[in-house]
């Protein structure tokens, strides 16, 4: 006899509720016998009214899914998929990509991946990926070029202290002082790699203040920091200083895309902190998760970088280095989160997300 919950549904259907696909468990005859709770989310309607309704009911073409479940039926195929919409209440239909396969028994299982959840999944993989490649790109990167460099500035010093003509010196002066400047650069680089993960208890509303005191510091007149927390949001394990790096990247940034209306006194950036519930990011589905929000009235991110703007050396401003966002999203998801961005002109949004406990 399998494991039954007290209302006795078996143990494998409340498995589901962790899921963060929309899943419905039929009978042969289309019925449900289960819905999961992200699809008692998405149809507005809890899973007792749903018991025993005819599944098809829920979808603008019904006959789509009533020709699936009978080709599961007579087992013309282990699996069928096809794209639908799904009936919400008081909203619009969601298209979705449907899967029907057989369960237990003679259950039969319906998974539905909203196309724009897919979408967005496909985009953190590929983003991620990307952000690997890149990290280890820059990092073999650059300890090829610091060798050199080493032996560049050596050289330029003892050609200065052989040379006799002042004017002659200016030159090797410039010939150190830009390996220097690579030098720091190099080392800006690396920083990620070399600074160990140091975990311990963070309150993100103490990194938000520090960010906050720091930015005023830096634009006294014409710029508002706002706060907007949610005070209930619980401590969590982390790395304080990297966390307080890499929202000071994103707010500095934010800082510099609003030179104009700093001048003109009216700029503002908001910090925003929620908790989100049953959210999915990087493929993994989470109870709770800190949702930190830097917002800005700015212009906007370019479209020719919007999609490259967390990319290693690229800037949307001149004399920028490209590296802050990078590093902001190396730092975040050494937390096992991520920072995604919207942007239009006038409003700009930056999106950490990191897991709770």
């Amino acid at each position: 006899m399998p494991l039954t919950h007290p209302a006795g549904v078996p143990a494998h259907m409340l498995a589901l509720d962790w899921l963060s696909v929309l899943v419905a468990v039929l009978r042969p005859d289309g019925a449900v016998m289960f819905a999961n709770a992200a699809l008692e989310q998405q149809l507005g309607m809890s899973r007792r009214t749903l018991e025993g309704a005819d599944f098809s009911m829920c979808f603008t073409e019904p006959a789509l899914l009533q020709t699936a479940l009978a080709g599961a039926r007579s087992q013309d195929f282990e699996a069928l998929r096809y794209e639908a919409g799904l009936k919400r209440l008081h909203q619009e239909p969601l298209p979705v990509h449907v899967n029907v396969s057989p369960g237990q028994g003679d259950e039969l299982v319906v998974e539905l991946w909203p196309l724009e959840q897919q979408a967005r999944q496909d985009r953190e993989d590929r983003l991620l990926e990307q952000a690997q490649a890149h990290k280890e790109l820059i990092r073999n990167l650059a300890h090829e070029i610091k060798n050199p460099l080493g032996g560049i500035r050596g050289a330029a010093q003892l050609l200065e202290m052989e040379l006799q003509n002042p004017e002659l010196t200016e030159y090797t002066e410039v010939i150190v002082h830009e390996a220097d400047r690579l030098q720091a650069l190099v080392d800006r680089l690396l920083a990620p790699h070399r600074h160990p993960h140091q975990v311990g208890d963070v309150n993100i509303h103490e990194v938000c203040e520090r960010v906050r005191s720091l930015i005023l510091v830096e634009h006294p007149q014409g710029l508002r920091v706002v706060r907007d927390y949610d005070t209930s949001i619980p401590e969590f394990r982390g790395d304080r200083a990297q966390l307080i790096q890499a929202l000071l990247n994103i707010v500095q940034n934010a800082a510099q895309a609003l030179a104009e209306r700093i001048a003109a006194g009216d700029a503002c950036i908001t910090l925003r902190t929620r908790v989100a519930r049953q959210v999915t990011f990087g493929r993994q589905r989470y109870r709770l998760a800190l949702e930190l929000h830097v917002i800005d009235n700015g212009p906007g991110v370019p479209d020719a970088i919007r999609d490259r703007i967390f990319y290693p050396l690229v800037s949307g401003r001149d004399g920028g280095s490209g590296l802050g966002l990078t590093l902001a999203q190396t730092f975040v998801q050494r937390h096992h989160g991520m920072i995604e961005c919207e942007s239009r002109p006038g409003r700009t949004d930056f999106r950490i997300l990191i897991p709770l406990p």
